[in-house]
């Protein structure tokens, strides 16, 4: 693409997400030949290594994570020579001019991938400002958090502001990366088969969940200061929610799509304070045993007692004419039974069964999007059972499948960030997350957060290797409703 930069930056190169996503995706790019000829990449962290010592740690990394059959050692090698490192405190403003000397000219264009703690976004910015770093040919990508509420959000974002309008940053939530999300919008607006019912006349109530077997593993000084609800609903989910309900865009581009999602994030209702103890439920995981392996409870990892929710589950309503009177019931948790995320859109009943009197029983059809681990798209819909009908006709659920892993056998599935870093490089906004999106997702959040609080909500314990408190799924029960699992 004309657009596509000369030059990659990355902030964080020696963390856990370089090792495990940044690094593997760079390479998957490489070995497909979709990075840019002689474009470099140039790590960069507190950490004391030269470019060799760089090139090592890439190498461990990709030993590690990349699947055996990926493994080429001409490839590796070859990637491995893009690779630059440059160590650098960035809370420190000296430390930069040795980076843009590292980096070099930047008129070809280069994309900077931030990820570091929040506390170091503003000195960053100065520092790459002041030493050129921050002109018309570079674009940066921010990976989350974006702050912990709307105000320190909006502080975040008016310091990148300063240095890169908007047109150049592209706020990173992966999971827009991921195959099956952006199917979402295939399936929506490729098929005239869904639109007619895609509504509140054809729809009866839409649940989304993201479950996690895993708890804090190494992300307790991050996740003790966020929980459930910043770490997954106030980005994952809430994205989740905006493709689902959606109106169709003008077109296939960044800017179509992204003002129809914040159209959607705005007309969220708001949860008043009186109505939180009834619309939310939030959670702890206690001890307990996810599959049949011991563990222990989330205070006991933690080290001290903590009011932190590790499950949220919330019934939530977009205001607007599609959707009047539609919930949506958003759930998310750590240390439940399985690790799953999928979107589930039960449709409304036949208005009249004309095998009721026959004793055939209906369910209304649900439209199952599996996003993890499988990869599927699952329509369950009614169907006669074999027989000749002497006492009765007999109906039963059928799937009707489309397994994206088996369909498309013969397609590589990549890592999430591959689509996302190759976007960054190549100037794709559409997969990135736009400023007045983020606001509008903080705002709802915040006033759940002000409910919990005037209300004095505290998690309800749950034992591991269940899904969530009793009172998760009395959220939906009272509505004659069953989560999916």
């Amino acid at each position: 693409m004309t657009d596509a930069v000369g030059k990659l930056l990355l902030f964080g190169a020696t963390g856990d997400l370089s090792q495990r996503m940044l690094i593997p995706s760079l390479y998957g790019l490489h070995v497909d030949g979709l990075l840019p000829h002689g474009l470099t990449i140039t790590g960069t962290a507190r950490s004391d290594h030269d470019d060799a010592g760089f090139r090592d740690f890439a190498r461990t990394a990709l030993d590690e994570f990349l699947p055996a059959d990926r493994k080429d050692a001409g490839a590796i090698a070859s990637f491995l020579q893009r690779l630059q490192y440059q160590a650098l405190d960035a809370s420190k403003t000296e430390g930069f001019p040795a980076l843009a000397d590292k980096i070099g000219d930047v008129s070809g264009g280069l994309a900077i991938f931030l990820s570091t703690a929040p506390s170091l976004f503003e000195p960053t910015i100065r520092g790459l400002q002041s030493v050129g770093l921050a002109g018309d040919t570079v674009r940066i990508g921010l990976e989350k958090p974006l702050g912990h509420d709307l105000a320190s959000s909006r502080e975040i974002n008016d310091a990148v502001a300063a240095a890169f309008p908007e047109g150049r940053t592209y706020r990173i939530d992966h999971y827009l990366g991921k195959e099956t999300v952006q199917n979402i919008l295939a399936l929506r607006f490729g098929n005239s088969l869904f639109e007619p019912v895609w509504n509140a006349r054809g729809i009866d109530h839409v649940q989304i969940t993201i479950a996690e077997t895993v708890g804090l593993e190494d992300r307790a000084g991050y996740y003790e200061g966020a929980g459930a609800l910043r770490d997954m609903v106030q980005n994952h989910i809430l994205q989740l929610v905006a493709l689902i309900a959606m109106e169709p865009p003008a077109r296939f581009d960044g800017t179509s799509i992204r003002d129809e999602k914040v159209k959607v994030l705005r007309s969220l209702r708001r949860i008043a304070p009186a109505d939180v103890p009834h619309l939310t439920v939030t959670g702890q995981y206690g001890a307990g045993a996810v599959g049949e392996k011991i563990v222990r409870s989330y205070a006991d990892e933690l080290g001290k007692p903590s009011d932190t929710e590790t499950f949220v589950a919330i019934k939530a309503h977009v205001d607007n004419w599609r959707w009047q009177g539609v919930p949506f019931y958003l759930r998310t948790g750590k240390r439940l039974p399985a690790r799953q995320s999928e979107i589930a859109i039960q449709f409304k009943p036949v208005p009249h069964s004309i095998f009721a009197e026959k004793g055939g029983q209906l369910q209304p059809n649900t439209l199952v999007i599996r996003l993890q681990p499988e990869e599927y798209v699952r329509l369950l819909v009614m169907a006669k059972q074999p027989g000749l009908d002497r006492d009765g006709v007999r109906l039963r659920e059928v799937p009707l499948n489309l397994s994206l892993e088996n369909e498309f056998a013969g397609t590589r599935r990549r890592i999430a960030y591959e689509r996302l870093l190759l976007d960054l490089i190549e100037g794709d906004p559409t997969l990135f997350v736009r400023r007045d999106e983020v606001e509008a997702q903080w705002a709802w959040i915040d006033a759940i957060r002000d409910g919990w609080a005037k209300n004095d909500v505290k998690p309800k314990p749950y034992s591991s290797g269940n899904w969530g408190p009793s009172a998760g799924i009395a959220l939906t029960e009272r509505d004659g409703v069953t989560w999916t699992e």
